[in-house]
């Protein structure tokens, strides 16, 4: 038996998996989360609470390593509860984004480290300075500066472990060395494609796919995950193809990845606006946010799904799209690029052409058998290399006991 700690500013997350296995296989297991974090059968969690904020007045530079410092301090203070309560980890595995892991190994000096590597910030061909439109959201160095409590956590790490392969480009040489590429993966037993599926929307009209839908995923609706491209895209395609609908699911905020919409407003307004006149608003369909069964609904329903986004983190929805058959019509971006072979399980598209975007979807809506290749190719691309059952959770338990030891 090994003692595990998960420690993840809002667990289980991307770990809910692993330690759901790590307890069945008799592993004695325990968490640290900050208050959104929530506890599993077999895994109690200890929250941290910080007891200061960031400084006022701090040299902008250091406003994140201050707020990763205090949030590893809390941390710590969880560390020492779990220690006092008679928890001594063999094994840490912890998302160091948030700074959380940083002081461990002084309260845990034996444990071994596998810490996660979500994204490293660099200051060329990344999500910063990608879209001219939009302007850097900040300089150089601050950037650069945020790494400082990243690079910190994985200098004491025995293994990292990096989703894809250009996350883990992202990381300084000394890093690559101890990076394994694993990603968390799909539960495709249970993620594929409804052919009987239907789906309400806000107007009370049900959506059953026999007309064409169009799907766009974005978080928060924003500008990285190419929002404003994809609603530049609409005019032509909703005149073109006048019985299409459009599921655009995802929070109407303010604030999400990237700069702030301006003035307090939305982004999902914003681009909205510059659009407004020009299309048919009664075939577009903002959901918001909704449960992960309707959304699978919307994946089974969609004649094509677009998935754009920056040089930046790959989102979980393109894995679950391609897990539902979905014709991917995504930027031709690195992350992307990761998942999507164009012409082979998917279409890649210049992040930055909106015309191109709307005839790819109109063909996508008048001849939707033509892509039935592609979409079968996407689940099958999902089944051989992110499949959870088969490839993503055996390697994380493969990783643990050979870091641990064991």
């Amino acid at each position: 038996m090994t003692n595990i700690l998960f420690v993840h500013n809002n667990f289980p997350a991307q770990f809910g998996f692993v330690a759901e296995a790590a307890v069945t296989q008799g592993h004695r297991c325990a968490a640290i989360a900050s208050p959104t974090g929530r506890a599993m059968p077999g895994v109690p969690v200890e929250k941290w609470l910080a007891n200061r904020a960031s400084s006022r007045e701090i040299l902008r530079d250091a406003v994140r390593a201050e707020a990763d410092l205090i949030r590893a301090r809390a941390a710590a203070q969880a560390a020492m509860k779990l220690r006092d309560q008679g928890f001594d980890p063999d094994l840490i595995v912890g998302h160091p984004g948030w700074g959380e892991t940083i002081y461990l190994k002084e309260i845990f000096p034996r444990a071994r480290q596998v810490l996660y590597a979500e994204y490293y910030y660099r200051t060329a061909d990344g999500d910063v300075g990608f879209d001219a439109e939009f302007g850097p959201a900040e300089a150089p160095m601050e950037l650069h500066a945020k790494n400082m409590g990243l690079a910190l956590a994985l200098a004491e790490a025995d293994a990292i472990v990096a989703p894809t392969p250009f996350q883990a480009s992202r990381l300084p040489d000394m890093f690559r060395a101890r990076t394994e590429i694993l990603h968390e993966g799909v539960d495709t037993a249970r993620i594929r494609r409804n052919p009987a599926a239907r789906l309400a929307t806000k107007d009370g009209r049900i959506i059953d796919g026999s007309r064409p839908v169009i799907t766009f995923v974005s978080r928060k609706l924003e500008p990285l995950r190419g929002y404003h491209i994809f609603m530049r895209a609409l005019p032509r395609l909703l005149a073109a193809v006048p019985e299409a609908e459009v599921l655009i699911i995802g929070e109407l905020a303010r604030a999400g990845y990237g700069a702030a919409a301006p003035d307090g407003r939305t982004w999902a307004d914003v681009i909205l606006d510059e659009v407004r006149d020009k299309v048919d608003l009664t075939r577009v369909h903002f959901t918001g946010r909704i449960p992960h069964e309707p959304f699978i609904a919307a994946l089974s329903l969609s004649w094509a799904h677009v998935y754009y986004t920056y040089p930046f983190v790959m989102s979980w929805s393109l894995l679950e799209a391609m897990a539902c058959e979905c014709l991917i019509v995504g930027s031709d971006t690195a992350p992307v690029r990761d998942a999507i072979t164009p012409g082979e399980n998917g279409l890649l598209l210049d992040f930055f052409d909106h015309d191109a975007l709307a005839d790819t979807l109109i063909e996508a809506c008048r001849t939707p058998r033509q892509f039935d290749p592609l979409r079968q190719a996407a689940r099958a691309t999902v089944e051989a290399r992110y499949d959870r059952a088969t490839t993503c959770l055996p390697r994380w338990m493969e990783l643990i006991e050979r870091i641990s030891g064991r």
